[in-house]
């Protein structure tokens, strides 16, 4: 009996440290929309969570770890989304670059605070830009992955960070407001611009 108590007693504590990591996290999103990644502070995040300052330390070390995690959170999502039917591989074929320009601008849009905060904190923080390039690594290795076949400017990994840093540019800007074209046309630029790039048919 005494066993079994216990172990309710430890899921709920893991559950309910679970929702102050969850709540901590969307306040911290929230936050960084209004003010930005580098304006904002820790108790603004306790204070939007509605929790006590010393609860943000028992689950990060600092706002980078933070961020951090919420980037892991992203690119677990990302893998989802890789499995899914209809993902094109072949770089070859235009359709396959629209795919992962389609699918990384919807992520863009959707985790933009999110994005943005990265792109601050690396500026400020080498420490945080490498460790979240060995974050990003493998993604680069899935998109070297679509270039077999290809006669890419250079090695495949190079290749594959131009894509990635160009649709990160592209998003960037579009979303700052910088809406030359609809969105449509945009799209259609950027995968030509890529898939010409890249040398394919």
């Amino acid at each position: 009996m005494a066993d079994s108590l216990r172990q309710v007693v430890v899921g709920t504590r893991k559950q309910q440290a679970a929702q102050t990591e969850a709540e901590l996290k969307a306040a911290a999103v929230r936050v960084f929309e209004r003010v930005g990644y580098l304006n904002a502070k820790i108790t603004d995040i306790t204070a939007e969570a509605g929790r006590a300052t010393g609860s943000f330390y028992k689950h990060f070390a600092s706002k980078e770890r933070l961020l951090e995690a919420l980037l892991a959170d992203v690119l677990a999502e990302g893998d989802v989304t890789a499995g899914l039917p209809g993902h094109l591989t072949d770089f070859r074929e235009r359709a396959a670059v629209r795919w992962h320009v389609d699918v990384f601008w919807g992520f863009y849009r959707e985790h933009r605070a999110v994005m943005s905060a990265l792109q601050q904190a690396a500026i400020v923080d080498e420490e945080f830009a490498r460790r979240s390039r060995e974050m990003l690594e493998p993604d680069l290795h899935h998109i070297a992955g679509h270039l077999e076949g290809l006669d890419v400017p250079g090695d495949r990994m190079v290749a594959a960070s131009l894509f990635t840093t160009t649709l990160s540019a592209a998003a960037t800007a579009w979303f700052a407001g910088e809406k030359h074209v609809g969105e449509s046309e945009m799209l259609d630029s950027l995968t030509t611009f890529l898939h010409r790039g890249l040398g394919g048919r």
